[in-house]
């Protein structure tokens, strides 16, 4: 029987493919995968830029693939995967759908709220908690993060 690390490095191994998807279409690299009773009902990557929307962060995707594919807004009883820190808005969503669970990987010291620079997901006066697992991965999460704004970086110098 898989240990719950493992079944977190599986899941969140799906979710550094999907930022990877995410990357070559010139996006910020973050992926995100919802899980219910160990099957995946909703994938994103990060798309505000070639979707023209700027609340389309790979877990807002994720929820609203996972919600239409389940025909329901809550998403009860679901992990969601993401390869970064959320940010505020990530967060709030997240509450709303009523996940069970955040496995993430890297943290996200410029907008992280879920430790970095804030804990959104602990404040006392919502009425849905979510249990808060990080570090997942975080070194191969960071790297791509790292990598992608170094490749933007120098581009821009060239």
């Amino acid at each position: 029987m898989e240990s719950q690390q493992q079944t977190d490095e599986h899941y969140m191994r799906r979710a550094l493919e999907l930022a990877k998807k995410g990357e070559i279409l010139g996006e910020v690299p973050v992926g995100a995968v919802i899980v219910k009773d160990d099957k995946i009902i909703g994938e994103g990557f990060n798309q505000p830029i070639s979707s023209c929307d700027p609340t389309a962060h790979a877990e807002v995707v994720a929820l609203r693939d996972a919600a239409s594919r389940i025909e329901n807004y809550r998403l009860t009883g679901c992990t969601l995967y993401v390869t970064i820190e959320p940010c505020t808005m990530c967060a709030g969503s997240l509450i709303h759908a009523r996940i069970k669970r955040l496995v993430f990987g890297a943290t996200e010291p410029k907008s992280g709220v879920v430790g970095s620079n804030d804990n959104a997901l602990l404040l006392p006066h919502f009425n849905h908690n979510i249990e808060i697992v990080s570090d997942v991965l975080a070194d191969e999460c960071s790297s791509i993060m790292s990598n992608f704004f170094a490749a933007r970086r120098a581009a821009r110098k060239s």
